[in-house]
């Protein structure tokens, strides 16, 4: 019987209690989890959900079944055999192909992020973005042992706009199946300000995965850790100036040379092109846009291209002097009403006609999302189909399509509210987007946004590309 395997790098439950923001002058976190796991296939998944705790211990096992083209939402805090504190990781085995979107709340859904299920790991791991003490922002971060044996993890920091290069000297053991926090906020030898990258290493080839939280004031951002790079990213949704939105792409150079990366930045449904340019140390990440189309910047036009105004678009690397294998965060930030999310850029190679979509909701306690969806291949036409149930995902089926083409490097929105692409009120449920063409290159990411709710209700994920 074939057995498809995903892992989970980070899952808590009520228990992991970290600082927020400053040591002292911050509210502590209570952190919990929920995932929803989506079923690619035409025949019924049945699907084994094991909770490892940080020691390698099994703590508790679910075995459930997830309809054809359906998926199924997962609480820790709803696991029955899960201890009241839990703090570590899970590895969900199937009989189908599934994809996987980890939701991380805190604070009974104060502050909420969103990071993937992993379908293998590597021996090394790129993190393109890790603070300490930023204007109030840090991370910390869960690295899983992938593979069948003991793993032998080192890690490495790199300075980026500030702070000490720092390689941590103690070789860290990892059980299989189970994860290690590293937090950053104690960690003095990376210096009072610290924004760069890390290199995570197996030393033993052990397959690794990893999940970074970074916390802020009043914010709460997470991502998924790289296990391949490329010469060339994407980055679906970059905004600026949009309703309060502001961008970020935090860009690493994963090679053994510098090299000097041009951005490119597509307009979609408003702003002007332009570019900036930066030259990237190896190891090291560079900020790309978050100053750029704030402010003349040296290397860049995008302030003289959109001075001050609204841009909604993509972004793209266009030069890449040394031809280093790069990989890149996105992070988005409304300071005016205290929301954040992140997402991972992608590499092209992901780009597929087909591409799986976990969670998506309409008006689902005041939840909503909106598909980013961007087309790097030639025009096409591109159909999204949506599975899903009424009564905040517990009431009758129901499913809708919409068909509508995409021209050639066109950003698309789809917004799942009035004024959009409604589904229904208290719709909850997952989609597909397919190309009307095998070899269509389509990549997207969703947005998801509470309206009306309190704290940091923001969070996105990126699409799963797949071969039908």
């Amino acid at each position: 019987m074939r057995v498809a395997k995903l892992v989970l790098a980070l899952v808590i439950l009520s228990a992991l209690v970290l600082p927020f923001g400053a040591a002292s002058a911050q509210e502590a976190l209570t952190y919990g989890s929920a995932f929803q796991l989506q079923n690619l296939e035409d025949s019924n998944a049945t699907i084994t959900i094991t909770f490892y705790n940080q020691d390698g211990g099994v703590d508790a096992t679910v075995n459930d079944t997830i309809a054809a083209g359906s998926a199924n939402n997962y609480f820790a805090v709803q696991v029955e055999d899960l201890p009241e504190s839990f703090t570590g990781s899970a590895v969900v085995s199937s009989d189908r192909e599934i994809r996987a979107i980890h939701n991380l709340y805190a604070n009974d859904f104060t502050y909420n992020a969103s990071s993937a299920g992993y379908n293998a790991g590597a021996p090394e791991i790129s993190l393109p973005l890790v603070m300490r003490g930023n204007s109030g922002n840090n991370t910390w971060f869960n690295v899983q042992n992938a593979g069948p044996e003991d793993a032998q993890v080192q890690v490495a920091y790199m300075a980026g706009l500030d702070g000490n290069n720092y390689t941590d000297p103690t070789t860290y053991t990892i059980a299989p199946g189970a994860s290690m926090t590293f937090d950053q906020t104690g960690l003095t030898e990376l210096g009072d300000r610290f924004v760069g990258s890390a290199i995570v290493r197996s030393t033993n080839g052990m397959p690794l995965v990893a999940s970074v939280v970074q916390v802020g004031p009043g914010v709460l951002y997470a991502y998924d850790g790289f296990s391949e790079s490329s010469t060339d990213i994407v980055a679906p949704l970059f905004q600026y100036y949009n309703a309060g939105n502001v961008s970020s792409i935090q860009i690493q150079n994963a090679g053994n040379a510098p090299t000097t990366v041009t951005v490119e930045y597509t307009p979609g449904f408003a702003g002007n092109a332009c570019q900036e340019t930066q030259t990237i140390q190896p190891g090291s990440s560079g900020t790309f846009g978050l100053f750029s189309f704030n402010a003349e910047t040296p290397g860049s036009n995008c302030f003289a291209q959109n001075p001050g105004t609204r841009f909604v678009g993509s972004a793209r690397v266009l030069e890449n002097s040394g031809n280093q294998p790069l990989v890149g965060v996105v992070n988005q930030l409304n300071l005016g009403q205290g929301l954040a999310s992140s997402y991972s850029a992608y590499r092209p190679e992901e780009a597929q006609s087909t591409i799986s979509l976990p969670l998506l909701m309409d008006r689902n306690n005041g939840f909503w999302t909106s598909i980013n969806l961007v087309n790097i291949g030639p025009a096409t036409t591109v159909t999204i189909d949506y599975v899903g149930r009424l009564d905040r995902g517990q009431g009758e089926v129901f499913t809708t399509s919409e068909t509508f083409s995409i021209g050639a490097g066109q950003p698309v929105i789809r917004l799942h509210a009035p004024g959009g692409f409604p589904i229904a009120d208290g719709w909850v449920g997952s989609a597909t987007i397919r190309g009307a063409n095998p070899g269509d290159q389509l990549l997207a990411v969703v947005n998801q946004v509470r309206t009306g709710g309190s704290g940091d209700v923001f969070q996105t994920y990126n699409g799963f590309g797949f071969a039908p």
